[in-house]
């Protein structure tokens, strides 16, 4: 990657923190590949975040730090050719313990064209986490890119502490800001008096997923949050249109379904030229 390049994506970068400064959430849909990245931009996505469970399904493996890291950076490198907008790439765990292998994933990321990421905890410690926050940190500046580090933790999806989940999360994100985090994304948790107090409690913008239950966007930047993700809610949805398409016309072979329930060619075809 070239120095104009670089300045390119340092101002990026610098764009994708600024949406998080807004009253109301930054709202992202979360792609899985070029194409429907292209279209989120198109229809008004201020920035482009991918899905890890939706990349990974695209290349045929399954959610959970499976994908090869060159498969996930040649998909990151189509998203940055085709859209004008700040792209944030989710990277799982990092596909490795070794905060070390982490930190060159990331680089391989960032000069694929990225300027923000998503890590999580999962199942991992605190403190590894922490190792692989501040190696990302170190990945951009050595690269000249302020990275956006928005930090997962899975207190809610994973039930870590039943009963004390506001606590948890508090208490994690203290350690995951002093390592380097740039955002907090807290997926699963729903109800607007515990998010309300995660956002209270942490200096951070706050991040939360699409779930049943979720206030409004509205609602929800009043409550604190700076930032919205459908996850893999979307790509769910397209396999389970496409599911239920295929298994109609296998079974009668009617082609009216088939044939009209999408966007047009000429349409989908406009969005690459």
């Amino acid at each position: 990657m070239g120095i104009t390049a670089r300045s390119n994506l340092r101002a990026e970068a610098d764009h994708l923190r600024s949406l998080h400064d807004n009253s109301t959430p930054l709202i992202l849909p979360n792609a899985w590949d070029v194409g429907t990245a292209r279209l989120m931009e198109q229809a008004g996505s201020r920035a482009i975040a991918t899905t890890s469970g939706g990349v990974a399904w695209s290349h045929g493996y399954p959610d959970g730090d499976r994908l090869p890291v060159r498969l996930l950076t040649q998909t990151v490198a189509g998203i940055a050719r085709m859209v004008s907008v700040p792209v944030s790439v989710d990277i799982e765990g990092g596909y490795s313990d070794d905060p070390a292998q982490v930190e060159e994933t990331i680089a391989a990321v960032i000069d694929a064209g990225a300027v923000g990421i998503n890590i999580e905890d999962g199942p991992g410690t605190v403190d590894l986490l922490c190792a692989k926050i501040d190696r990302a940190k170190q990945a951009g500046d050595r690269l000249g890119v302020p990275l956006f580090i928005n930090v997962r933790t899975d207190v809610y999806l994973r039930g870590l502490a039943p009963g004390e989940e506001i606590a948890e999360v508090i208490r994690r994100a203290g350690q995951y800001a002093a390592a380097g985090m740039d955002g907090l994304f807290v997926p699963g948790v729903a109800d607007p008096e515990s998010i309300h107090a995660i956002a209270e409690a942490v200096d951070q913008p706050l991040n939360v997923m699409a779930v049943p239950g979720l206030p409004s966007a509205a609602e929800l930047g009043r409550l604190g949050v700076r930032r919205l993700s459908a996850g893999t809610g979307l790509t769910q949805a397209m396999y389970g249109r496409a599911k239920d398409l295929a298994e109609a016309f296998l079974k009668d072979g009617v082609a009216d379904p088939v044939s009209t329930a999408g966007m047009g060619y000429p349409e989908i075809n406009d969005l690459f030229d």
